[in-house]
């Protein structure tokens, strides 16, 4: 078993990462809770034990449970449980899971203990770990949430071994950005790790910037490399619930390319930079072109909504320093850039 500790003083928790995690729940629950409101979806049946009592909430499958409604109902469940300010909410499942069941608990009773189970590799690569929770609203993805922290976080790599193909390539979407932005060359390398050791060295680097920058104040915005682009396309529905089957580790993989793209077209970068993004998302087999008939200025308006932005157009890009925030991109070179990849104007 690995741990890895996210360091935010009072608000510090560790993250298991190993075969088995889960089984370490009853001791990361927090030991004023008297009863556990365990938030999940259909089908996911790991078998965890709280070691307390314990209430079991449903919510639906995929981006379209990732909502306002969804929450509300939530709590509204928790209130008939009664669920009190002491007790704990636990989250197991993916990354929809974590990022529902955690803005459910940052607003429950102005905010409540949540501990993360995270069953997928999304999950335990990214989505549970930094207390980034939310859901989306039709005019863009992650538009309501709360920065709120977990009390703990299982990554149990078991639990891995049923997940479909699609699902591994979508966790593998956010490995290849922590490729670029982990501190060494860029490259597919840590592939050839056991597994526990490749989700701990992702783990490892989130926890680290989480540390340094909690609120999305500055270095944290590095953890949206390739996002704003595979944002946008799960907005104009290029996602599960589209009309193109595009997970969001794969549309993150096209971000990835597409940020290379922009920041060569800015004169940030040179060819073989570009290059060296394509060679890594392929080493992770992951796409790296657009889906056909996407329209470019769709993109554009999405994008306008993204959380980065400050009225501009603000996106993660490569230069000569490194991966870094560039805010005031103009339009027409997002445009021009998305029309050289395949988009249509």
């Amino acid at each position: 078993m690995i741990s890895v500790g996210v360091d935010l003083g009072h608000r510090s928790y560790e993250v298991l990462v190993g075969a088995g995690a889960r089984h370490a729940l009853a001791d990361v629950v927090p030991a004023s809770a008297r009863l556990a409101a365990v938030v999940t979806q259909p089908g996911i049946d790991v078998g965890i034990d709280p070691g307390i009592e314990a209430e079991r909430f449903l919510i639906g499958p995929g981006e379209a449970a990732k909502s306002l409604s969804t929450v509300e109902e939530l709590c509204r469940g928790f209130a008939r449980a009664g669920l009190s300010r002491r007790d704990v909410v636990v989250a197991v499942g993916g990354g929809v899971v974590t990022d529902v069941a955690g803005f459910a608990a940052a607003t429950y009773l102005r905010g409540i203990a949540y501990v993360n189970v995270a069953t997928t590799l999304l999950a335990q690569v990214d989505a549970a770990i930094g207390g980034k929770t939310g859901v989306n609203l039709p005019e863009g993805k992650n538009l309501v949430g709360a920065f709120w922290q977990p009390a703990a976080v299982l990554c149990d790599t078991d639990v891995l071994s049923t997940l479909p193909r699609r699902e591994w390539a979508s966790g593998r979407g956010e490995m290849a950005k922590y490729a670029f932005i982990g501190g060494s060359p860029p490259g597919a390398g840590f592939l050839e790790l056991p597994l526990e050791e490749q989700v701990a060295r992702c783990v490892g680097i989130k926890a680290e910037v989480v540390s340094g920058d909690e609120r999305e104040g500055g270095r944290r915005m590095l953890l949206n490399y390739g996002h704003t682009l595979a944002h946008a396309l799960e907005a104009v529905g290029y996602g599960p619930e589209g009309g193109v089957d595009l997970r969001h580790g794969e549309a993150v993989a096209v971000g990835l390319v597409f940020a290379a793209e922009l920041a060569r077209h800015l004169g940030r970068i040179e060819d073989d930079r570009v290059a060296l993004h394509r060679q890594v998302v392929g080493q992770f087999d992951l796409p790296s072109d657009i889906p056909n008939g996407v329209s470019a200025r769709a993109l554009v308006a999405f994008m306008g909504r993204d959380k980065k932005a400050d009225h501009d157009l603000t996106f993660v890009l490569d230069g000569p320093g490194g991966v870094e925030p560039v805010g005031g991109v103009g339009a027409e070179d997002v445009l021009a850039t998305l029309s050289s990849m395949g988009c249509t104007r």
